[in-house]
């Protein structure tokens, strides 16, 4: 594994979020590797982060023509329009909810298939895939160590 995937690996997957910023940045990720490798998200973190204001859930939600036309000029992040809508779009349904730790603290034990229906309901541009590997990587689904990997045992030592 290269450096960028042993280190999400080992000091992110599967550890939980604490605030809705950190969950928004995750998801904005996980929409925008669709189609790429992670390691190519991975490797675009942080103009994703500049460019995004450090995912700042207030701050994309009041994105306007503007700001959609910068990221979409941005070479740091991926150009692509459906998925620089649906960042935008979505901070604004987080920002509605009030809470999105709460909205998902309050499906938590729900199945992937019904996870997929309340994020489609809610989100935009929230598959199957997305949905799983977002829920995986934050830890409301189980799965992203097997018992033998030694990070699955601190996530265990936190839970």
């Amino acid at each position: 594994m290269d450096e960028w995937n042993t280190r999400y690996h080992d000091e992110e997957y599967g550890f939980p979020l604490a605030t809705d910023d950190e969950l928004f940045e995750r998801l904005v990720l996980e929409i925008n590797q669709a189609g790429l490798s992670w390691l190519t998200i991975l490797k675009k973190r942080d103009a994703f982060t500049r460019a995004y204001d450090g995912f700042a859930v207030t701050k994309v939600a009041a994105y306007g023509d503007e700001q959609r036309a910068r990221l979409l000029a941005d070479a740091g992040v991926i150009r692509n329009r459906l998925k620089v809508n649906a960042a935008i779009e979505n901070a604004r349904r987080i920002q509605a909810l009030g809470s999105f730790g709460g909205w998902l603290e309050q499906r938590r034990g729900l199945d992937l298939a019904a996870w997929v229906k309340e994020f489609k309901r809610t989100f935009v541009f929230t598959g199957g895939e997305i949905v799983n590997e977002f829920l995986v990587s934050t830890g409301y689904l189980p799965g992203a160590h097997d018992h033998d990997c030694p990070v699955y045992r601190r996530l265990k030592k936190l839970n």
